[in-house]
C-alpha cells in the first residue's frame, strides 16, 4: 500500500472513531432511524 493511501486510510478510520461510527448493524440502523425520525426543514418543504 503506497504511503499516501495508508495516510488517507489512517485519517478515514480516524474520522470514523470522531463521528462514533461502529460496524455493528444493529446500531448502525438505530443510529439511521434517529435521523430519518426529524422533522423535515419547513423552510424546504414550501418550495
Amino acid at each position: 500500500m503506497p504511503d499516501t493511501r495508508k495516510k488517507q486510510l489512517d485519517k478515514f478510520k480516524e474520522a470514523a472513531r470522531q463521528l462514533e461510527a461502529d460496524e455493528d448493524e444493529e446500531r448502525f440502523e438505530q443510529k439511521l432511524k434517529k435521523l430519518v425520525q426529524q422533522k423535515p426543514d419547513e423552510k424546504k418543504s414550501d418550495e
